[in-house]
């Protein structure tokens, strides 16, 4: 009975996931805002004409904001006295500025154009295909419609971040909550091919006694050179050594190499359950994007707000 119960709760979550994706459409817009795509688009180029931390920070703002209350921009809002916001816990203090201003950016550029026509919620998405697209990664329609979420709680955070730690049972529930799979998880982490990630993510698995038998010794020696030890400073590390600037497959070949930064992107290739798809997508870049936009797009109707449950922010970062 318990099992049922378990697998009962699991397919109510999943369902509640999808709630108001039903209004999404890759022509919401057309009529409206019909230039809203170029708009974002060239905030976006020169966002990343201006530093590559746009690319990694726009999409992990993305990831966020979609994990935590659905895809509904509710990571944006700054807290107040009153209202601690998913902006402030500890696990999105690490998000970049530069993801923060892209929006901005862009939805005071589709206000001036469209006023209050476009949520802060769908202009993320498109900022997040994107920074994928102009980095060498696949080129999506996207679906549009989302409303901004009313409400942005810092309780509503905990646990529900994959972690730099987290093994690969605990993302499948995770994942398997808002109605993904197991290549989803494979086929998401991928966006670790671009961005960076801090000392402290990581440095466990460095300096451990002993350190992680899973990194490629020659990886894990450099990165003692980029981490101090005693963790009296936390600098970035790009994710990517190789290709840090694309977004490509080489996120693969590095898993196969031991050279998953964090030990949640290792678990992938360790694991007999996700090699095969690793390795497949590895050695094929088109099969590769073809899972990599099922997922993406899948994972953008996530607790998308419709109706009563949402509205268009005039300004993403305070509620109207």
């Amino acid at each position: 009975m318990a099992r049922s119960w378990s697998c009962m709760a699991l397919l109510v979550l999943a369902l509640s996931a999808q709630l108001g994706a039903s209004d999404l459409s890759t022509g919401y817009y057309s009529n409206s805002c019909p230039n809203l795509e170029s708009i974002v688009r060239g905030v976006v180029t020169q966002k990343m004409d201006d530093t590559i931390r746009t690319i990694g920070s726009t999409i992990r703002l993305f990831f966020h904001d979609c994990f935590v209350e659905g895809c509904d921009a509710s990571v944006l809002i700054r807290s107040t006295p009153g209202n601690p916001t998913e902006m402030d816990t500890d696990d999105n203090k690490s998000l970049a500025f530069e993801g923060y201003e892209t929006v901005r950016i862009a939805k005071e550029a589709v206000e001036a154009a469209c006023p209050n026509l476009v949520s802060c919620a769908d202009i993320l998405t498109i900022a997040t295909r994107d920074a994928i697209a102009l980095s060498g990664g696949p080129f999506y329609p996207v679906e549009l419609g989302r409303l901004d979420g009313l409400s942005s709680t810092a309780s509503s955070v905990a646990g529900k971040l994959p972690q730099a730690t987290s093994t690969l049972n605990q993302m499948v529930a995770m994942f398997r909550a808002h109605g993904l799979t197991m290549s989803d998880i494979v086929a998401l982490s991928a966006a670790h091919t671009v961005g960076l990630a801090h000392c402290g993510k990581f440095r466990d698995r460095v300096y451990g006694s002993p350190a992680d038998a899973t990194l490629n010794p020659k990886y894990a020696a450099f990165l003692r050179t980029k981490c101090p030890a005693d963790g009296s400073s936390d600098p970035p590390v790009l994710m990517d050594q190789a290709t840090p600037t694309l977004f490509d497959n080489q996120y693969y070949r590095n898993l196969q190499n031991g050279g998953g930064l964090l030990a949640s992107d290792q678990v992938l290739y360790n694991d007999n359950r996700t090699r095969p798809l690793v390795n497949s997508w590895a050695n094929n870049t088109a099969a590769f994007s073809r899972g990599f936009v099922d997922a993406i797009v899948k994972f953008g109707r996530v607790g998308v707000k419709s109706g009563s449950d949402g509205n268009i922010r005039k300004q993403c970062d305070v509620f109207n």
